[in-house]
């Protein structure tokens, strides 16, 4: 497996949260605070409802190109640099939306975060898919749209390859797919979960 044991509760350190607010404002140290309070949270009976308030509160922040943020053509921000800047692009809200629902309680076999090709876009775009069962229509959780709805609904979404902490799969939103190996093939995956782990257990966050 490989994916980053945030712990039993989430408790982000006042050396982090003090450069938030140093650096960035209170709104920033506010938003902090505010995912760990969601990510403490006891999931609802209906996952439903959980999986909406995950979805909102990610699809808040602005959407900003790697390029413009980060000076880099492909970064993946872990869920810490994506609140404290309050901006992203689809990797940072699949991903943030992931270790969130992972920390509430949600089962990590119900989460895959999905590489798609945004067909009316025409271009590359990541959502995360949610399965109530394995052989059940997922649920796409998307920074386009607000609205949660089953893959069957998204005929604009064509999936290529899908991943969580457990495996890697090709892809097909109507089913799990073929895995064809384990996650630690993405480099960027590992690279995410480390730069994570450091932002919770030793609260410094690198410069940004």
């Amino acid at each position: 497996m490989l994916v980053t044991p945030i712990g039993l509760a989430l408790e982000l350190g006042n050396q982090l949260l003090d450069y938030a607010e140093s650096k960035f404002g209170t709104t920033a140290k506010s938003r902090l605070l505010q995912w760990q309070e969601l990510a403490n949270s006891t999931p609802d009976s209906n996952e439903l409802e959980t999986l909406k308030k995950v979805n909102a509160f990610f699809n808040k922040a602005r959407f900003v190109s790697d390029i413009k943020q980060w000076g880099r053509e492909d970064y993946w921000a872990t869920p810490v640099e994506m609140l404290i800047t309050n901006a992203g692009d689809c990797e940072d809200y699949s991903i943030a939306k992931y270790f969130t629902l992972k920390e509430i309680g949600i089962a990590d076999e119900k989460l895959r975060i999905t590489y798609v090709k945004a067909l009316e876009l025409n271009q590359a775009h990541m959502i995360l898919a949610y399965y109530a069962t394995p052989t059940s229509d997922p649920l796409i959780l998307d920074n386009l749209i607000d609205s949660i709805q089953p893959a069957s609904k998204r005929p604009d979404l064509a999936p290529v390859y899908s991943f969580n902490g457990e495996g890697l799969w090709l892809s097909r939103l109507r089913g799990q797919g073929k895995r064809i190996g384990d996650a630690s093939k993405l480099d960027r995956w590992v690279d995410v979960n480390k730069r994570l782990l450091n932002d919770i257990s030793s609260g410094q966050n690198r410069p940004l």
